[in-house]
Parts: structure tokens; sequence; C-alpha cells
């Protein structure tokens, strides 16, 4: 019997197969698992992007760049989605076929940081939001350190508990983030009519480009990470379509929302944008869900990441003291680096996807088999060298001050470097196989 058939039990089982293939009769259909995505897609992240955009482009470029950079994300989403349903794995093991045992290890330190750096962002946002809120409305002014602190331990809940909590957080708390930002949108548009959405911006344009790797930056690790979602997927056909609605619909759904309510509201505040309209309270709820659905995935994936280097510890433990590092992170301010951290993530995360997506679809997909994880080798340099010079080339099409910017490609920094990665794995890994 396998050690995955002795601890399954029921469906109610906790196990949450971080080291092995999800099994295929606890996996998911694609309706559950599009609502997990469109609920971590909807999130203050995006609607705080959506403000900056609708305040430095006209409505026109600003839609442009949202829905752009949003199909751009569905369809890579999509493509890491099927490499994890396909292996049953989650993507700090996949990551083991590609750079070695041991090589993996420091691609999941990585993916893990990453994560709960961005975890930590998210909590910023959240204390933020909330300290605005509870001053406006309450007059209550709370320390955003508490907030901070109070926040993180929520959303590190339903991360501790798996992919299952996840799910049920979504499925409830979905509709009712749709129903609520569907009221302030029309309460924006009685209150101040349309004619405020066609004024001109003050001040300089964002760049088109940057604006949809700004886009695409916003999730980009949520994609490149899709599968420790897309690995509990019945087929692979429910996992493309499940990725490509959860991305394109939660990524460019709020950001739409919030260009729209910063333009008609004339300021990229959503807290007073939110208690100008009447919904405070609803909005201090609704928003901590939000934010609650997205961040908790961060922890998710960065645990399941660890997971792979400590193999010693419980997935529960290595949640726990994650989410408290990443919580400390939020209470001492990496919120205030948001577009910087951003920008790093871009350019160190997104390669990860374009590696494993052209090993497994053009090099050699037979060797993405559990059982082969045994006679890997430790070290696998060709992918760390990709890895290297992808993210190289990414800094490379980044305009100062946060990149090298000395040339463009497609103008999107983020999708330089997956589509480098892609390309440059495929050709050596082809090399190297017929040298073999």
């Amino acid at each position: 019997m396998s050690e995955a058939s002795q601890v399954i039990g029921s469906e109610g089982s906790t196990q949450d197969f971080e080291r092995e293939p999800v099994p295929q009769h606890l996996r998911k259909k694609w309706l559950s698992m599009s609502l997990v995505w469109i609920a971590i897609g909807i999130d203050l992240s995006a609607m705080f992007l959506g403000a900056e955009l609708g305040n430095g482009m006209n409505l026109a470029d600003s839609l442009t760049a949202t829905i752009v950079g949003s199909v751009i994300l569905g369809l890579i989403g999509a493509l890491c989605a099927y490499v994890g349903a396909k292996t049953g794995l989650s993507t700090a093991m996949i990551s083991r076929f590609l750079f070695g045992n041991v090589g993996a290890r420091i691609v999941s330190i990585v993916l893990g940081i990453f994560s709960l750096g961005w975890f930590g962002v998210q909590v910023g946002f959240f204390s933020s939001n909330m300290h605005t809120a509870f001053d406006k409305l309450l007059g209550i002014d709370l320390p955003l350190g508490v907030l901070s602190f109070v926040g993180g331990l929520l959303m590190m809940s339903t991360a501790i508990w798996g992919y299952r909590s996840i799910e049920r957080l979504s499925v409830w708390s979905v509709p009712l983030l749709v129903i609520f930002i569907g009221v302030a949108i029309v309460a924006a548009f009685k209150t101040k009519g349309t004619s405020a959405i066609w004024e001109p911006i003050a001040g300089a344009p964002i760049p088109m480009g940057i604006a949809i790797s700004l886009v695409i930056g916003i999730f980009i690790v949520g994609t490149v990470l899709s599968p420790d979602i897309g690995r509990w997927a019945r087929t692979p056909m429910h996992a493309v379509t499940a990725a490509f609605i959860g991305f394109f619909v939660g990524n460019s759904l709020m950001t739409i929302i919030a260009i729209f309510l910063s333009r008609l509201m004339d300021t990229d505040d959503l807290t007073n944008i939110f208690i100008a309209l009447g919904l405070g309270l609803p909005a201090i709820i609704v928003l901590t869900l939000a934010q609650w659905t997205t961040n908790t995935n961060n922890l998710y994936s960065a645990s399941l990441g660890f997971s792979v280097v400590f193999q010693k510890f419980p997935k529960k433990w290595i949640t726990i003291i994650a989410g408290l590092i990443a919580t400390s992170l939020a209470v001492f301010g990496i919120y205030d680096k948001f577009l910087s951290f951003l920008n790093v993530i871009t350019s160190f995360v997104s390669p990860i996807g374009g590696l494993y997506t052209a090993e497994y679809l053009l090099v050699d997909r037979k060797k993405f088999t559990f059982e082969g994880l045994d006679r890997n080798r430790n070290w696998i340099f060709r992918s760390l060298v990709v890895w290297i010079l992808a993210t190289l080339f990414a800094y490379m099409t980044t305009p100062s001050p946060d990149g090298f910017g000395l040339f463009q490609l497609t103008r999107v920094p983020a999708l330089d470097a997956f589509v480098f990665a892609f390309i440059v794995q495929w050709i050596i890994g082809k090399i190297a196989s017929k040298k073999g």
C-alpha cells in the first residue's frame, strides 16, 4: 500500500500531499477551482493597482492594459496549471525535475521567500485600509503594527489547514464580494454621473508596456505557482479552464472596478471611496474577505515550497513559523516598498514558469513522474544557468530605477523573462538530450 493511500482515509482528510501527488479520487472539478482562483484575484493589491492606472492613464489605455495583462496571466496560468494537473505535484516538487533534488531546494527557498514577502505586502494593504476605516467610521486610531499582526494571524488560519479550507472559504466569499463591488460601482455612477471617467489625467501618463507589466506582476507569482492549485484538478482540461477563467476574471474584475471608482471619485484611496459612497461598514467586512482569500494562498504556496526543503518538519508547523515571519515583515513596513518589490518578483519568479513548462511540453515529459524522483540527480546546472540568464534578461528590459533599461522586447519585462526562459530552456534541453 502506498504512503498516499495510507493517509487519505476519506474526503475530509486533512492530508495536503505536499510531498507527493494528489490522489485522483480526491481531485476537483473546474468550477470550484475557478472560484478559488477568482477569490485569489479579488484583492486589495489589484484594486490599488487599478486606482493607480485610473489616475495615471486615460480610461481606454488603462482598460487596455488591464485586459491585455489579464489575458497573458490567464494563458500563462493555464499552461502552468496543466503541468500541475498532469503530474499531481506542487511547484516546489516539480522544480526537482528541473534543478535536481538539491538544486530545487534553492528554488523552493527563493519561491518561499518571495511568497512570504508578498504575504507581508498584502497584510500591509489590509492594515492600511483597516486603519483608515476604523479612524473614519469609529474614530479609533489603531496602530498599523497591531492591525498587521491581527490580519496576519487571521490569514494564516486557513493556510494551516490546506487547500480544502481555502476552497470552502472561496466558495461562499466570492458571490458576496461580487455583489458588494457591483453595489459600489452602481452607487459611484449614481453619485458622480459618467462624465468624470473621461476626464484627462494630470501629469505624465504611465507607459502602456509598464502598465501591462504591472498588471502581470500583480499575479505572476500566482501563475507560476498555479500547480499548487492545479494539481487538485480532476483532468488537465479542468485545470486549464479553471486557471484561465480564474486569473483572467479574478485579476481584471477588481482592477477594472478600481479604475472606474478612482476616476469617478477622483482619488486612489479605496477606503475613503467606499466611505464616501456610504459603504464603510460593509467595506470593512468584504475587503477583509478579499484580502483573506488572496493572502492565505501566498502562505500556502510558501509552506509547500519550504516543505520540500525541510522534509522532517510537518507542514502545519512550517506554515505557522513562515506565517509569523511574514507577518513580522508586514509589521515592519514591507508594504511601503510595494512597486519595487513587484518588479523584483517579476524578474526572479516569472522565468521559473517558462522553465518547467518548456521542460515538460518540449524537452522530456517522461521524467516528470513521482516514482522517478528517487533516481533524479542532485543538481541540473543547465536549468540553474537558464534561470539566472532569464532573470538578468528581465532586468535588462526593465526601465530604471528598478532595472537596467538597456533595451525593450515586448515592453513587458515579466513576459520577456517567461518567454526567454521558455525558449532557451527548450533549445539547451534539446541539445543536452542529444548529447546524453
